[in-house]
């Protein structure tokens, strides 16, 4: 990740989202506590963003997220849509949610919240991070409404640039993503469910442009998830991370970053990331990683918060 990847444009958007006025649910405010950067959260989702599943718009006068979501619960998929609307004035965030997720919206509630970060302490997090960061006061750690959305479009990314895994990922979701009706045309299927790419040959993944090694990174994941692995805020932390790292293809620094984004810990860290060596001037050593861990002991417990933050830029030179 790149300085860019956390800047924004005021036109900058994944696809120009349509009007709708048939947009009709339930819409309930939910809170946060500034200073929020919500510019560059949306930047972060907008480079990532995967056309007929998401929409971002960021402006001078709208900040606003679309999706296409399902979940399930108890052996039962609920499926809908989902508009998310910044309100800078009043530190919130206006969720409208279909009536189709009626039924789970507690749920939804508490996966957006995970997802744009909303219970972050500022406080607590740059009383640690400000000397290191001075300019990141406000950068949110992004989350995740899915954890598995999440972990696969990791093992996309593995080793490629941020670009390249989303075209794989909207291959992905083109080929094997359930269609549905929302009130946007450019909205019309769901990410793949874990019982969908658990079937998934080698012949269907690599007709894609995923190489062999991935193939068997996402089908193991799927089988795993299908099977009772929990990848979401709550789940145990460590055991989760070993887990992940048993699955063919995922090593820690997948296992890290799904911990980071899907599973909530504050206080997770990529040691092995190449753009944090640079940064804490470790490349070329010997041990980049460990040396990277020991240097990230003065950000716990909020290393997840500083490897956002380095990724962005807000880097003190002269603290190197």
């Amino acid at each position: 990740m790149t300085a860019q990847d956390m800047s924004i444009s005021a036109d900058a958007c994944c696809v120009k989202l349509s009007k709708a006025d048939n947009t009709q649910g339930i819409t309930v405010r939910l809170g946060y506590r500034p200073p929020y950067d919500v510019a560059a959260m949306l930047a972060f989702m907008e480079t990532r963003c995967i056309k007929a599943i998401e929409s971002i718009a960021a402006g001078p006068d709208i900040y606003e997220a679309r999706r296409t979501f399902g979940i399930d619960t108890a052996g039962k998929q609920h499926t809908g849509w989902l508009q998310m609307r910044f309100d800078l004035a009043r530190h919130q965030l206006v969720l409208t949610v279909s009536d189709s997720l009626r039924g789970v919206l507690p749920l939804v509630i508490s996966r957006v919240r995970a997802a744009f970060d909303l219970d972050a302490d500022p406080k607590a997090i740059n009383a640690v991070l400000h000397d290191d960061f001075p300019t990141g006061d406000g950068l949110r750690v992004p989350g995740a409404l899915d954890g598995f959305e999440l972990a696969v479009r990791a093992v996309l990314g593995q080793q490629i640039t941020v670009a390249a895994a989303r075209t794989l990922a909207q291959r992905l979701v083109d080929k094997f993503g359930a269609p549905i009706a929302t009130p946007w045309p450019e909205l019309t299927r769901l990410f793949p469910s874990p019982s969908v790419l658990a079937l998934a040959t080698g012949d269907d993944l690599g007709q894609l442009g995923i190489v062999r090694q991935r193939q068997a990174a996402i089908v193991g994941l799927a089988k795993a998830v299908a099977g009772g692995l929990q990848l979401h805020g709550g789940a145990d932390v460590q055991r989760t991370i070993e887990s992940l790292k048993a699955l063919p293809g995922i090593g820690d620094w997948t296992a890290q970053y799904i911990a980071m984004r899907a599973l909530r810990w504050p206080d997770a860290f990529v040691a092995g990331d190449v753009a944090l060596h640079k940064i804490l001037k470790v490349q070329g050593l010997k041990n980049p990683a460990r040396l990277a861990e020991a240097a990230s002991l003065a950000w716990k417990p909020w290393r997840s918060y500083a490897v956002i933050r380095t990724w962005s830029g807000t880097w003190r030179e002269a603290a190197l």
